[in-house]
């Protein structure tokens, strides 16, 4: 991705090195994480809440050291997430201004070690990068960058993009008022129509994902030989079918969350392709079995 000496976002906030209670597993490997993320759904639990639990439950001090310019290993890649973000920030707010006759607000991304307070509650970096609509952040852990690029191969700077357009996507949700709306709905059916409606609000935010990119390259010729196929292998890597594959050896189709390795990429690329913000509400209009390219009709 080309990135080096363009504008930096002013809506990076580092919590890198505060002092907060982190729980063992913090620390532990992706592949605890993942067991127990799908552990929780099999349960039929919340897997953010399963972690959070876990945390407290064991607690173990952690030294933090301060970061300053001087010890700041992620220098260079803080510098590039703060790219990204702008990048992010001039494409929707010129969507939103062009096809929606609307302001774009503006999410902030908070950079933490370990654990965090959010509006949402404590979370621990188990959980991943996380947007919380209680206070319009995205939240991100560099450590999660290295445990997918080197526990599952999902390697390159666009792949970093990705999961941050994704998170973005997330944020433009919120704005538009469907995350609520979704969330009304799933306390008002069963765990498995809940699920399908998660399903349907990820996949939406990887299509976003895609659109961001999609503009994001006529605006600014971000991309590079090998970007997009550096965000599709990340998209598959975190595909809940591959992720239940390798923490229990099986697939539940119904404790999907996310939605499969094929799905995700799938609609990634159909947003890479269009860059038609508008078609973002076809996944909630398509039959649930028409979402994944290897079950439509």
């Amino acid at each position: 991705m080309r990135w080096e000496g363009r504008e930096e976002s002013q809506n990076v906030e580092d919590r890198r090195g505060m002092a907060m209670p982190v729980a063992s597993m913090a620390g532990g490997s992706l592949m605890f994480i993942i067991f127990a993320v799908v552990i929780s759904m099999i349960l039929g639990a919340n897997p953010r809440q399963l972690l959070e639990q876990v945390g407290e439950a064991q607690p173990a001090p952690q030294t933090q050291v301060p970061i300053t310019p001087e010890n700041d290993k992620d220098a260079a890649l803080k510098k590039y997430v703060g790219v990204v973000l702008k990048d992010n920030e001039d494409v929707w707010t010129q969507l939103f201004r062009e096809q929606l006759r609307a302001k774009y607000e503006e999410p902030k991304l908070v950079l933490f070690t370990g654990a965090v307070r959010s509006a949402c509650g404590e979370a621990t970096a188990a959980v991943g990068p996380f947007y919380c609509p209680g206070d319009r952040n995205v939240y991100l852990d560099f450590d999660f960058f290295r445990q997918l690029q080197n526990e599952f191969g999902a390697k390159g700077d666009f792949a970093m993009a990705y999961v941050i357009a994704h998170e973005v996507g997330h944020h433009v949700q919120n704005l538009l008022g469907l995350s609520r709306k979704v969330q009304s709905m799933q306390m008002q059916t069963s765990k498995a129509e809940a699920n399908q409606l998660s399903v349907r609000l990820e996949l939406q935010a990887d299509y976003l994902a895609g659109v961001w990119a999609h503009h994001a390259q006529r605006m600014k010729g971000i991309l590079e030989k090998g970007d997009i196929e550096e965000a599709i292998n990340t998209s598959q890597k975190i595909g809940d079918d591959v992720l239940q594959k390798k923490a229990t050896g099986r697939v539940i189709e119904a404790a999907f969350t996310h939605g499969s390795a094929s799905a995700r990429a799938y609609w990634f690329t159909k947003g890479l392709q269009s860059g038609d913000m508008e078609a973002m509400m076809t996944l909630f209009e398509l039959p649930y079995s028409d979402l994944d390219p290897k079950t439509m009709r």
